[in-house]
Parts: structure tokens; sequence; C-alpha cells
């Protein structure tokens, strides 16, 4: 049986074309049942007169392109030419709604703007951003009175209340990691905490395969 239940489909019904989803199959007869999609009666069809839909591949975008369309398709639902709009995105703007502020450049390109406009029409998922430690060098003095580096001391931070600190391990201590702090961050979240902490970021997969 090549139909499964959940699978999209098309078929002629009332000499129409007509789509709706697979809610069950059953190999003994060679039928299928379909929910049709603008009636809530199922309807069953012998399996060779229904055609499997293909679903698009669904576009992937980064986060803070997920924001602003969720934001802003909430505030403004039938305002996609307003929204893909670059010269929207100025710096009044995007601190009002705290959005990142890559966005106006990102929008400038035509593929990217083509991207948006499927997202906000056909549904989106979030493209994994990297995630990054923020490893800060301990220096210490030699007798001679010379710099020399030392271990390293990592940005903890719960973003629920801007809170940060500093500490010497990953793993401590616990009470932090169990009230919703965290060590690694996407290159947004460094840089909204603060911009110098960029310049020690290191990849999480580095510092974990040490």
């Amino acid at each position: 049986m090549r139909f499964k239940k959940g699978d999209k489909v098309e078929f002629i019904y009332k000499n129409k074309k007509s789509a709706g989803e697979i809610n069950g199959v059953y190999p003994g007869t060679q039928e299928v049942s379909i929910k049709q999609s603008d009636s809530p009666v199922d309807l069953l069809f012998s399996d060779k007169a229904v055609v499997k839909v293909e679903e698009q591949e669904r576009i992937v975008v980064p986060q803070f392109v997920a924001d602003v369309i969720r934001i802003l398709k909430g505030k403004w639902e039938d305002d996609l030419a307003t929204s893909i709009d670059y010269k929207l995105y100025t710096e009044q703007f995007v601190h009002k709604w705290s959005f990142d502020e890559r966005i106006r450049g990102w929008l400038q390109y035509a593929s990217n703007q083509e991207t948006f406009a499927r997202a906000w029409m056909d549904g989106y998922e979030v493209e994994q951003e990297p995630l990054y430690y923020v490893r800060l060098p301990i220096v210490r003095l030699n007798t001679l009175g010379t710099a020399v580096e030392g271990d390293y001391k990592y940005l903890w931070a719960d973003q629920a209340t801007g809170e940060n600190n500093i500490f010497q391990s990953l793993e401590y201590p616990s009470t932090l990691i169990q009230s919703g702090w965290k060590t690694k961050f996407t290159e947004s979240e460094i840089k909204n905490m603060d911009t110098r902490y960029w310049a020690f970021a290191v990849p999480v997969e580095e510092v974990d395969g040490e």
C-alpha cells in the first residue's frame, strides 16, 4: 500500500478536483478514507483513484528572521509588502521591536526577500544557529612580572533577568543550571549582552572536543 495516514492527497469528487488528507488505509479492500479539506465528512475511495501530493520543502530561516515574521505577521497579517521592505528597519524601528539589527542587511538581497515572502505565506522552520561559549583567559604574572596566559573563566547568563556572571567552570554551580542560567549562546545573544564579549566567543564543539 503506497499510502499512509497523514498523507496529503488529491482526488476527483463530484467532477472536480479536491484535496484532503488520508485518515485511514484499508489494504484488504485497497481503499483509503480521506478527510476532505473543506468538509468535516470523511470520504472513501479506491486507492487507485487518489494521487499523493508531495509536500513542498519547508523554508528555513535564521532565528532573527523568524522573530520578525512572528511579530509583524501577528501585527500586520495582510501587510507582507511593508514588512519585506528593508527600509522599514530603521535603527529606531529595530530597537522598538527588539529585532536583531542584521535583518536590514539580510533583506537587501533579492533572494532573501523571496525567502522571507515564502516563509511569511507558507510557514517556515528555524535554522539552528551555531552556539558559543564566552571563554575569558585568566592572565597571571610570572616571576619576571611578565603576563602569562593561564586557565579560563566562562560567562554564565540568565537571559530572563539579564543577569550574568563569570565562573571558572562550565559545570559550576549546579544551582544555576537548575534555575535557568546557561553558558551556550548564539552570536546575537552574546552581542546583545556586550559586543566586547564576541572577541572571546569559542564554538561549543571546539571546547567540548578538547
